[in-house]
């Protein structure tokens, strides 16, 4: 550029710069350098032209990317210079609907501070509104229809502006400036309370107040959130809240609290200051937290038996407003039965959950998709995603590299489904378990709602090598390409996306489920991933499940297998050893063993940890997936410092052996040792194959992924192990390393040399 004279330049952003301000910041940058042009929204982002004096331009593009709003997300800024043509203002134009849909819609965003001081001011004309937002906050992929994302493509375009919003929405000085979700008590949606049976019983201010009133006296609220319901219930009332439990059927997985402020939340909670800023951000998730040991049995009925607590702050105003209200937690969970999508709408929700909630506190604002809360929790100082929607979801993972479009399916348990649109991978929000006809249903909307956002075919479609999967025959029966994934590269494939990192390294794949190559069930896996070729290097030893998908709710049956793999019809005569069972159970599971009859092999370490959770004595059946294993992490002894032995051998692939840690576990238990001791040195021994393996195999990198990396004190443990002996691990952190993740590592896969498992 010339020091002097007139310039012009057009410039295109590309990233998450939709529904964050980013135009009337455009707008007050220009004119404040006296420049001149046009900005816009287009389906690939914001395009704008600027002319003026050379150095008012070198200054407008210099401060473009440092000053960005602080909700954008900036993933490229390319500017070209041009010829002037006599621009005579800057305006803001309509919005640019042309061409390849490449914008990024933005998550869902926790209410701003500027917005939470409007409604608890008495003199501002949104005081106490529950639907209050700006370009800041409020809903945004729970509302949004279609790109590019402008008010007539959301559903908020029911509602005709005021005078008083259409003003501040066209005001590019103003903090509301194309706030797409605008409104306000004259113009927008509106609260109402229903009865059981979906009868209006109060409006407005009147409904706010009757529901804190039904919460208060101990009833069950059913209240629509921004991306669904959610039922709310009073934590501190143990009988309102094992009134829940037995409603929804939920007998002792863990519920999440919401408290009304950071300050009650550290009453109860140990929170270091990541935890704070996590809880605080505008993403606003669950964060899984340490009780303090006053209150590690004042909430048995919350989370019992579980000395972590999953605890979120009011995200919305409508949650702000209630919990002021209240000014006590509330018990804050899906508003769903077991295996069901969160409901989204309220007549819907009044049959779904008859019988159930006592109230319903809705309002008119349409869900678009349903989103649930995000669960995050810190694992060796960095913030882990369990859970992945609101707050999140669908900000894309950036692949290194450019790939045909793919549509990825993902796994049958905490599913997302996943599409690549050049080098973004837009990842759903949570979609759960595929077991009802409700999961299945908003599966397929889910599946069929991110081509349809992008406009794209996807030329290929990803899915799980497992044949009965219902993704998987879903996958088979659409058009294009089908490209079958296995389960656990597909963890370590995403681990890789999601840090970019290329060949050669060490994957590490620990989960409970997943179908082999060889048509057993996998989970215990390492992966030497070379340039060319993906091996499966090791696993443990297998062994059987009697009764198949049923040892997964009874850690009894894992538990025989490994017995029975040891001692084989010698077990029968061990009575000690099989006394969690009746005698016509153990005519069945005797039959089933010795036939090979229902009694898939495994390799898994989840199962490990069920079937060593049962020896300890912790636990022989489970009400939820995980909850022996999650029982023998709590138990663990923090003074035990050894480990209970193992061996390796083999060259193709190298198997490792528990044979002589379950002797030694069978021969604490003989001895009365303590379950926490126990439950220590099973960890210590997990923690130690893997730098055996390491060691044995000498790559550097460690990828690792899959559910067992959830339990905090087995992937800090192998992390400190691996860094202290010269490797260089990686953990998932944006992208959960359970089986919400699948989808990312199918479609990373789906177009690599790398895919096939030698």
């Amino acid at each position: 550029m010339k020091d002097n004279g007139i310039e012009r330049a057009r410039v295109q952003i590309r990233g998450a710069v939709q529904g964050v301000g980013f135009r009337p910041f455009v707008y007050r940058l220009a004119t404040e350098l006296s420049l001149r042009g046009w900005v816009n929204n287009s389906s690939q982002g914001v395009f704008l032209e600027v002319e003026g004096g050379a150095s008012q331009l070198r200054s407008f593009l210099a401060r473009l990317t440092k000053e960005k709003p602080p909700r954008a997300v900036i993933q490229s800024c390319e500017s070209v210079q041009l010829d002037p043509v006599g621009y005579e203002a800057f305006e803001i134009r309509e919005s640019e609907e042309s061409g390849g849909k490449t914008a990024l819609i933005l998550p869902d965003i926790a209410t701003c501070e500027d917005c939470l001081r409007e409604i608890f001011d008495r003199g501002d004309r949104r005081f106490r509104y529950p639907f209050t937002n700006c370009t800041n906050c409020g809903p945004r992929f729970s509302i949004v229809e279609a790109l590019p994302y402008d008010r007539a493509n959301t559903s908020m375009k029911k509602f005709a502006m005021c005078t008083e919003c259409a003003r501040e929405y066209r005001d590019p000085a103003d903090r509301r400036f194309h706030a797409e979700p605008i409104a306000c008590p004259r113009c927008g949606p509106q609260l109402q309370l229903w009865d059981s049976l979906g009868e209006c019983v109060a409006r407005r201010e009147d409904a706010l107040a009757q529901a804190a009133a039904e919460i208060r006296a101990g009833r069950i609220v059913a209240l629509k959130g921004v991306g669904g319901f959610q039922l709310l219930v009073d934590a501190r009332n143990d009988g309102a809240v094992q009134r829940l439990r037995e409603r929804k059927h939920r007998e002792e997985k863990p519920f999440a609290v919401m408290s009304p402020s950071l300050e009650q939340a550290r009453s109860c909670c140990e929170i270091t200051e990541l935890e704070a800023a996590l809880l605080t951000s505008c993403e606003a998730p669950i964060v899984l937290l340490e009780k303090k040991p006053a209150i590690r049995h004042s909430q048995s009925a919350i989370s019992p038996g579980n000395p972590n607590l999953g605890l979120m702050l009011p995200s919305s105003p409508l949650h702000h407003l209630l919990l002021r209200e209240l000014n006590f937690p509330v018990v804050a969970t899906s508003g769903n039965r077991s295996d069901e999508p969160i409901c989204v709408e309220e007549k819907e929700a009044v049959v779904r959950l008859r019988g159930l909630a006592n109230f319903f506190l809705v309002h008119d604002r349409p869900i678009v998709r349903h989103v649930d809360d995000s669960i995050v929790r810190v694992m060796h100082g960095r913030a882990m995603m369990l859970r992945r929607a609101r707050g999140y979801a669908p900000l894309p993972v950036t692949l290194a590299r450019p790939q045909a479009s793919t549509l990825a399916v993902g796994a049958h348990l905490k599913n997302t489904v996943a599409l690549s649109v050049e080098q973004n991978v837009f990842i759903s929000q949570h979609l759960g378990d595929l077991a009802t006809q409700q999961a299945h249903d908003a599966f397929t909307k889910t599946v069929a709602d991110l081509p349809r956002l992008y406009d794209i075919r996807p030329e290929v479609i990803a899915h799980d090598l497992h044949p009965e999967y219902l993704s998987t025959k879903y996958a088979l029966q659409q058009p294009g390409r089908h490209v079958a994934v296995q389960h656990h590269w597909a963890h370590i494939a995403s681990c890789m996306a999601e840090h970019n990192l290329e060949p050669p390294l060490l994957g590490v794949a620990w989960d409970g489920t997943g179908y082999g190559t060889d048509g057993t069930i996998w989970g215990g896996e390492f992966f030497l991933v070379q340039d060319n070729s993906c091996q499966r290097a090791a696993h443990f030893r297998t062994f059987r499940l009697p009764g198949g998908d049923a040892a997964v709710k009874e850690p009894r049956r894992g538990a025989l297998g490994l017995l029975h793999e040891i001692f084989g019809d010698a077990l029968w005569e061990q009575t000690d050893l099989i006394e969690n069972f009746t005698a016509a159970e153990l005519k069945t599971l005797r039959s089933m063993l010795r036939g090979q009859v229902n009694s898939p092999l495994t390799s898994s370490v989840g199962r490990l940890f069920d079937g060593v959770a049962a020896l300890a004595g912790l636990r022989a059946r489970s009400s939820f997936e995980g909850q022996a294993a999650m029982e023998l992490e709590f138990m663990i002894d923090p003074a035990t410092a050894d480990s209970y032995p193992f061996t390796m051998s083999g060259t193709g692939p190298l198997v490792i052996d528990w044979e002589p840690a379950l002797r030694a576990i069978l021969a604490d238990r003989r001895r009365q040792v303590r379950p926490g001791v126990i439950a220590a040195r099973f960890h210590h021994l997990l923690a130690d194959v893997i730098l055996a393996v390491a060691r044995h195999f000498r790559e550097t990198r460690i990828a690792l992924s899959g559910g067992c990396f959830q339990n905090r004190y087995l992937t800090e443990r192998v992390i400190d192990q691996l860094e202290g002996a010269g490797f260089e691990p990686a953990w998932q952190q944006r992208v959960p390393p359970n089986d919400g993740g699948i989808s990312l590592g199918q479609t990373w896969l789906a177009h690599s040399p790398l895919r096939e498992i030698t």
